[in-house]
């Protein structure tokens, strides 16, 4: 017979690693995410058009709360995250305009 605390260090052995690879799918996803923005930055600072769009940032941020509810996911820290990037985002278009 399985000790339970054996036991519940495998299972936690086994979130962990789960967590582990999805750190790494994350880290990797926004890796690829700032490439793409990049390139908009340069391609709107080559154009001389304005670093944000508010409008599309209004709806990126109502259709991923939307998708956060979704995967049962808090819509409120995913708003949160997601301004947290776009501001980030911006920021990079904003270097590439001086």
């Amino acid at each position: 017979m399985t000790d339970p605390v054996q036991k519940a260090a495998e299972v936690l052995k086994e979130h962990r690693a789960s967590i582990d690879r999805l750190d790494a799918v994350l880290i990797y996803t926004l890796g690829e995410r700032f490439h793409h923005t990049q390139a908009v930055g340069k391609l709107k600072a080559a154009y001389d058009l304005p670093p944000s769009d508010p409008t599309r940032e209004a709806k990126q941020i109502a259709r991923l709360e939307e998708l956060a509810k979704e995967a049962d996911l808090d819509p409120d820290f995913a708003k949160k995250f997601l301004r947290f990037v776009i501001d980030e985002v911006i920021r990079h278009h904003e270097q590439h305009q001086t």
